[in-house]
């Protein structure tokens, strides 16, 4: 349970220094800077908008060179890369890197004039395809589109919006123009949708054939052009035949330029940190020879500043206690065995000031409640194997990654214990394998019992996991009263309900009716329950007495009363638990209902192949699906019943000035230029 402590540091130093003292602290990853409002004429802020939005732009210019390559050089990936992590850098690596940042950002604007040009092509591909399909309905014409006619003749080349015989054609001109006598017609083309054709007259019937064949709807083509339709296809065949290759001249360019994409990821995480220094500077104050900073600092980093900054700088350094106005960002630190839920505590809300992290408590709540709901040793083992896998083959992963494939580890290594406690190897395979294909049934026994023999003491035992799960939040509830020195409200909001809850649960287990109920042996002897019976009758008239906050001593009974009502709740509480009772035996049943299928072919050969097929089918459906379930329920026990009982959170998390780099990692003595 350990929310760092929190100082405030301020530092005043030479401005000449600035940068590389903004470079140390960006290394060190240890300060949250904070805005600095000025107060006076001397110190102001800098103005580094344009800074931060050219360094944003270089950034974003490696992002495009980088999608580029993905593009039409993609790299050969598997699922597994994701676990590598980024590569770390020496300080040699570094500068040798830095010092192409300009041939790294000529590479990316090729790269995306490259990928512009490739889209334009591909867009003078449309174009040219479109017109050549526009040619296609007149490819049976021998004469050029703009064709006048001869010396004696006119000559009309176009078509109709309808699909029209020759007859019908001579019709409509007929009609049109009942004068023209000498008129010839050819059909070049008939589709649904356009009858394309070619017409003849003596030139002196010439405007009276225009006139007519508007009147009917004739078309002229847009395309007039001196050469043949076939001509004109062939020249766009060849203008497209150009562009490919030019397309493809590009393409080749890039996947030339493909070698330099470490070079690309090192400009996109160059630029990244120029801008986060960018904008942590404008939080600060500056004169014309020095510049003041302030912000937050975990206590335990205090030092470590301190010494690695005045050993290379001169500069004033102070910390200072929080005051209470402010507002603290929130840290929290646990062990090796509680760090991987941070990130799920994290999800639900950070503690606020004066509360205590609940991780170290929660963790031991947690693998215990996700093993019980999972319940399998089959699954545990594959749950445990492939996270420990990962977890040492790829020792250069991420953080998040880490603590989340070490949070699955450990929930593994619980279900495997509950099952064998409950002697579930992938349901009940090992007795229908040994029954079916040896002839011989085997049974590995429980170490304690099996739950679908007896469903009714796994239900009491979830209670009774429930009951302490809820009891120990009331205690860190209770832990927290008394730190602060608030002993009365230790005594109406924990004690009380200690008093009325364990009471009663103590006082009806030495009642014939919830022991019939829960259908358990044990019995608490009469006396000790008519105790318990009364602490608990103490308990509500405490919680009735303390529950209300009005001076209407009427209202405050009323509110009291209220207050005591809420019991209920605790019911609803314990009875949530019945979660883990419902997950735990789906995870069996269904797991069994699995085997007997498969086993339903035989102990032949081919019922060996039809049990492995529905072996691995099923239960990798049931291992996905129960592990999803377990991971959600579990939560909401946490979220819920857990918390509910002690936590409010609303802390803000504490983001320190530091390296958020993408592609890499840079190592503590890195110099940043």
């Amino acid at each position: 349970m350990a929310v760092l402590r929190m100082r405030r540091v301020s530092i005043c130093a030479l401005k000449k220094d600035q940068k590389p003292i903004l470079e140390a602290l960006q290394r060190q990853g240890m300060v949250e800077i904070t805005n600095l409002d000025s107060q006076d004429s001397v110190f102001q802020k800098e103005d580094l908008g344009e800074s931060r939005s050219q360094a944003d732009r270089n950034a974003g210019l490696g992002l495009q060179a980088l999608e580029v390559l993905a593009t039409y050089a993609p790299a050969k990936t598997s699922m597994l890369d994701t676990f590598v992590g980024r590569q770390a850098l020496t300080t040699q690596e570094f500068q040798s890197k830095e010092g192409q940042i300009q041939q790294s950002e000529e590479i990316a604007r090729r790269l995306t004039e490259l990928s512009r040009f490739i889209a334009e092509g591909k867009g003078e591909l449309v174009k040219l395809t479109s017109q050549t399909d526009a040619l296609s309905p007149w490819m049976a014409l021998d004469l050029p589109m703009n064709f006048p006619g001869t010396r004696s003749t006119a000559a009309f080349i176009g078509s109709f919006g309808e699909e029209l015989t020759l007859e019908g054609i001579y019709s409509k001109v007929a009609q049109a123009a009942p004068e023209l006598e000498a008129v010839h017609a050819d059909l070049i083309s008939v589709s649904k949708d356009q009858t394309c054709v070619f017409f003849l007259v003596p030139k002196k019937d010439s405007s009276r054939m225009e006139e007519a064949l508007r009147s009917i709807g004739f078309i002229r083509p847009s395309n007039l052009s001196s050469a043949t339709p076939k001509e004109q296809a062939e020249a766009l065949h060849q203008k497209m035949i150009g562009v490919e290759d030019s397309i493809q001249k590009a393409v080749d360019e890039i996947t030339a330029l493909s070698s330099h994409k470490a070079d690309l990821e090192f400009l996109v995480d160059y630029y990244r940190l120029k801008e986060e220094r960018y904008e942590n500077a404008g939080r600060m104050l500056q004169s014309k020879r020095t510049f003041l900073l302030s912000g937050y600092i975990p206590e335990r980093d205090a030092p470590a500043l301190e010494k690695a900054l005045t050993s290379r700088f001169d500069l004033s350094i102070e910390f200072a206690e929080p005051s209470e106005e402010e507002d603290v960002p929130v840290a929290i630190h646990n062990n090796k065995f509680a760090a991987p839920l941070e990130g799920v505590l994290e999800s639900y809300s950070l503690p606020s000031k004066g509360e205590i992290d609940p991780t170290s408590m929660m963790s031991i709540f947690y693998y215990a409640l996700f093993g019980l709901m999972l319940s399998d040793f089959g699954y545990g083992a594959i749950l445990a194997l492939g996270t420990g896998f990962l977890l040492l083959k790829y020792k250069n992963m991420d953080d998040s990654w880490r603590k989340n494939l070490t949070m699955f580890f450990y929930c593994g290594i619980s279900t495997s214990f509950w099952g064998i406690v409950f002697s579930s190897y992938f349901g009940d395979v090992v007795t229908v394998v040994s029954r079916t294909f040896f002839g011989q049934e085997i049974v590995i026994p429980p170490a304690w019992f099996t739950p679908l023999d007896d469903p009714m003491r796994l239900m009491v035992f979830c209670m009774a996991v429930g009951v302490i799960h809820l009891f120990t939040g009331l205690g860190i509830q209770l832990y927290q009263h008394l730190k602060a020195g608030r002993y009365y409200d230790a005594f109406a909001k924990v004690i009380v309900w200690y008093m009325l809850v364990g009471g009663l649960i103590i006082y009806g287990l030495s009642t014939d009716l919830l022991l019939g109920i829960l259908q358990v042996n044990f019995r608490v002897p009469a006396s000790i329950g008519t105790i318990f019976a009364w602490i608990a009758l103490v308990g509500a008239i405490g919680i009735v007495l303390t529950g209300g906050d009005s001076k209407n001593p009427a209202v405050r009974f009323a509110q009291g009363l209220y207050e005591l009502y809420n019991v209920t709740g605790y019911l609803s509480d314990i009875l949530s638990y019945s979660r883990l009772l419902a997950l735990g035996l789906a995870t069996g049943v269904i797991g069994s209902v699995v085997n007997q299928m498969g086993s339903m072919g035989g102990g032949g050969p081919l019922g060996a192949i039809l049990f492995i097929v529905v072996f691995l089918f099923g239960h990798t459906l049931n291992f996905g699906i129960e592990v999803l379930g377990a991971y959600v329920h579990c939560n909401r026990l946490q979220y819920v019943e857990f918390f509910g009982k002690f936590y409010e959170g609303g802390g803000r998390k504490f983001q320190p000035f530091a390296a958020h780099t993408k592609y890499y990692k840079f190592e503590e003595d890195i110099h940043h230029e």
